[in-house]
C-alpha cells in the first residue's frame, strides 16, 4: 500500500471540502488502484490530508492525468503558502469498525528512536487496546524517512474520546505505553479534526 500526506495552512476549509467533493465526482472514477482519503482542518488552520492508493504506481499514474494536474492547479491556491507532500511505502490499516462512521479524527506526527519497536509494541496485546478503548474505530499508520511517522486516528466522537483519554490505563499496557514513549523523539504535533472528510470508491 502507498500513502500520500499533504499538509499546509487555510483560511478556506469549506472551499477545500468543496474540492474534495469535487474530485470523488470527477476524477475519483478514473483513479486506478485509489483506496480512500481522509483530510480536514484544525481551528487554527492547519489542514491535512492522508491518500492511500494500492500501490505507488498507481499514485504516480494518478498525478499524471491531466484532469488530476488542473484540479490540483486550482485547489493548491486555496492554501495559504505552498503545501508540502510526503510519501510513503510504510502503510499499515487497523479497523475494528467503520472508519468512514468516525465523528472525530485525531492525526499524530512525530518521530521515534526505534521504528521498528515502536510497530512492535503497537502490534502486542491488540486485542486489549481495542477493548479499553472502544470509542477507537481505526488507524493507519505511515512510517516516513529518519523515524517519522504519521498515525491517523478514528473515533466514534470527540467526547467519547476525550473520555477514553481520561481512562486510566491498565498495568498490563502501562509499560507498553510507557516504552513507547521513550522511544518519542522531540514534540509529538497533534491535529484535531472535528469536520473530517472520509472519502473512499463507492
Amino acid at each position: 500500500m502507498f500513502a500520500q500526506v499533504i499538509q499546509g495552512k487555510t483560511s478556506n476549509q469549506r472551499a477545500l471540502d468543496a474540492a474534495l467533493n469535487q474530485w470523488i465526482q470527477d476524477l475519483a472514477p478514473g483513479a486506478t488502484g485509489w483506496l480512500g482519503s481522509t483530510s480536514g482542518v484544525t481551528e487554527d488552520g492547519r489542514a491535512v490530508a492522508v491518500v492511500r492508493f494500492e500501490s505507488e504506481d498507481d499514485a504516480r499514474r494518478n498525478s499524471n492525468r491531466p484532469e488530476q494536474d488542473q484540479w490540483w492547479s486550482e485547489t493548491s491556491k486555496l492554501f495559504d503558502g505552498k503545501a508540502s507532500f510526503r510519501d510513503s511505502n510504510e502503510v499499515t490499516v487497523d479497523a475494528q469498525g467503520d472508519p468512514d462512521q468516525a465523528g472525530f479524527v485525531q492525526v499524530m506526527q512525530g518521530q521515534s528512536s526505534d521504528p521498528e519497536r515502536a510497530r512492535q509494541l503497537m502490534d502486542q496485546d491488540a486485542d486489549k487496546w481495542r477493548a479499553f478503548r472502544p470509542d477507537m474505530v481505526g488507524s493507519v499508520s505511515i512510517g516516513h524517512e529518519d523515524g517519522g511517522y504519521t498515525m491517523v486516528m478514528y473515533f466514534t466522537s470527540e467526547a467519547e474520546a476525550r473520555e477514553g483519554e481520561r481512562k486510566e490505563i491498565p498495568p498490563e499496557l502501562q509499560a507498553q505505553m510507557e516504552e513507547m514513549n521513550k522511544l518519542s523523539v522531540g514534540e509529538t504535533e497533534f491535529f484535531d479534526l472535528k469536520r473530517p472528510v472520509m472519502l473512499s470508491p463507492k
